[in-house]
C-alpha cells in the first residue's frame, strides 16, 4: 500500500496542531482529514474509513476517549488504527487510551520525525499481520484478515490490540513469552506502558476464552497452554 493510497484524519481542537500535523504528512504523500472534536471525528470515521486516526484527548462536544470507544464498538471501524496525543508523562491518558482500544500515542509537543516514524512503524506492523495466514490450533482458529477468534466455530470478536496479544501468545504454544517481549512485539519498543497494561488485556482475553488457556508464569510472563 503507498502513502497516497493511505488516509490518516487528524482530531485535535487546536488549530495550529492540525495545521502542523496536516503540512508534515501532506508532505509525505497521505490523504488527511481533520476533525476538531471527537464527535465529527466520528462521523469522518464512519464515511471515509481512514486506515488510521491520530486523535487528542482533551476535546470539546466528545473528548477522544469516548470517539475511541465509539469507533471500536463499530464493526465497520474496529480494526483501524488509532493513537492518542497526550502531554509527555501523562501516564493516566495512555493508560485510559490502551483500555478502550488504542494502539499506540505519540506525545506533545510534536516532533515531525518521531510523527513520520510512529505512523511509518504502525502501518507497518499491521501489513504484516495482514500477510499472516489463519492459525489452528485445536478448537480454536485465528483469522488475522478479521480479526475473529474461532473457538468450536463460534466466532469471537477482538479488540486489535488484545488480538495481537492472543496472536503472539499462539504463534508459539507452551513457549513463555516474556512481560519485556510481550511490550516490545505488540505494543512497539517506543512505548512505555506498565505491567498493568498487559494484565488487564490478558484478563480481558481469559474472559472470552477461558482461564485456562492462557498461564502466568510468575515473574517472567505467559504462555499460551496446549
Amino acid at each position: 500500500m503507498t502513502n497516497e493510497s493511505i488516509k490518516i484524519l487528524l482530531v485535535d481542537d487546536e488549530p495550529d496542531i492540525l495545521e502542523f500535523m496536516e503540512y508534515n504528512l501532506k508532505k509525505e504523500g497521505y490523504i488527511v482529514l481533520l476533525a476538531k472534536n471527537g464527535a465529527e471525528a466520528v462521523e469522518i470515521a464512519k464515511r471515509e474509513v481512514p486506515q488510521l486516526i491520530i486523535l487528542d484527548i482533551m476535546m470539546p462536544e466528545m473528548d477522544g476517549i469516548e470517539a475511541c470507544r465509539r469507533i471500536r464498538e463499530s464493526k465497520e471501524l474496529e480494526h483501524i488504527l488509532i493513537a492518542f496525543l497526550t502531554a509527555r508523562n501523562e501516564e493516566y491518558s495512555q493508560l485510559a487510551g490502551f483500555d478502550v482500544g488504542a494502539d499506540d500515542y505519540i506525545s506533545k509537543p510534536i516532533k515531525p520525525r518521531i510523527l513520520t516514524s510512529r505512523i511509518k512503524a504502525l502501518l507497518r506492523r499491521t501489513s504484516f499481520n495482514q500477510e499472516t495466514p489463519a492459525v489452528q490450533i485445536g478448537n480454536m482458529r485465528i483469522d488475522r484478515d478479521s480479526y475473529l477468534v474461532y473457538k468450536n466455530d463460534e466466532p469471537i470478536s477482538f479488540p486489535r490490540k488484545e488480538f495481537e496479544l492472543l496472536s503472539l501468545l499462539t504463534s508459539k504454544p507452551g513457549r513463555v513469552f516474556t512481560r519485556e517481549d510481550i511490550l516490545s512485539r505488540v505494543w512497539g519498543s517506543e512505548i512505555v506502558v506498565g505491567d498493568r497494561t498487559i494484565d488487564v488485556h490478558i484478563r480481558k482475553i481469559r474472559e472470552k476464552l477461558g482461564d485456562d488457556v492462557i498461564k502466568t508464569i510468575k515473574g517472567i510472563g505467559y504462555k499460551f497452554d496446549i
